[in-house]
């Protein structure tokens, strides 16, 4: 029998990544049929402000924004929260403390699904926004974990990497951005990235396992297995979390 415990995808940042994440919530789901799949409720606001502009002090706190957009899918019944944009996650701990479920974080699960799957690892691109990169929002889960992040030069950056992310912002999925993204990849090779995280959720929709000479890390797809892997598993690591945070059932300490 499926669970019928909610995902609540907190999204529109920006609408294709999101988008992007339904599918690979699909795919990794154990289905055989429609009623086998798993209740999901997006809620995408678009108008969320742009989180880089925040963190580098060039626009509104999008915090307020993110809390009522959380508010949305926990009254509408979701028992766990995703955020499929990672510069969103600069504000996570703020906004955790402001709803009342659990939200996955998307870098732990992206180091934890890492570590366990290529262990021989220990030396990362990251290809993220500039407010990403600024955060060092990877760096403060990796670096325990003994890898290095390499991030780009800043005129690589600023020229190829931002301006890859935004024209996918902007519906723009051609070769132009796919070129500049993986000369922003090889880049981050030639300094002696074993393998490249697509830091950003609009990296993905140009940057596939399978394009570069190392392996392509996409938090999108951790996170959508996880999601699944909570929302069917009673016993999965976040159940007790999730129970406890959520007001359920709460299980005694051992």
């Amino acid at each position: 029998m499926q669970s019928t415990r909610i995902i609540g995808v907190l999204g529109g940042m920006g609408p294709a990544a999101t988008a992007d994440f339904y599918q690979k919530i699909i795919r990794a789901t154990p289905a055989k049929g429609d009623q086998d799949h798993l209740k999901v409720l997006i809620y995408a606001n678009p108008q969320i402000p742009d989180r880089t502009a925040a963190i580098q002090g060039e626009g509104p706190d999008p915090l307020p924004a993110l809390v009522a957009s959380a508010e949305v899918l926990v009254k509408a019944g979701a028992a766990f929260l995703v955020i499929p944009c990672i510069t969103a996650h600069h504000f996570y701990d703020r906004l955790q403390r402001a709803v009342p479920v659990l939200i996955l974080h998307i870098i732990g699960e992206t180091a934890t699904a890492l570590a366990a799957e290529r262990p021989e690892v220990r030396r990362l691109g990251l290809l993220a926004t500039s407010g990403t990169v600024k955060s060092r929002l990877f760096e403060s889960y990796f670096e325990p974990r003994g890898l290095t992040v390499l991030t780009p030069d800043p005129e690589v950056q600023s020229g190829l990497v931002m301006q890859a992310i935004y024209a996918v912002k902007g519906g723009d999925t051609s070769e132009a951005p796919r070129r500049l993204i993986r000369e922003a990849a090889e880049h981050l090779i030639l300094r002696g990235a074993e393998a490249v995280c697509a830091g950003c959720t609009e990296v993905p929709l140009i940057l596939q396992d399978g394009d570069l000479s190392v392996p392509v890390v996409d938090p999108t797809w951790v996170l959508a297995q996880a999601a699944v892997r909570l929302a069917l598993a009673e016993d999965h690591p976040l159940a007790p979390v999730l129970r406890a945070v959520a007001g359920g059932p709460q299980v005694a300490a051992a």
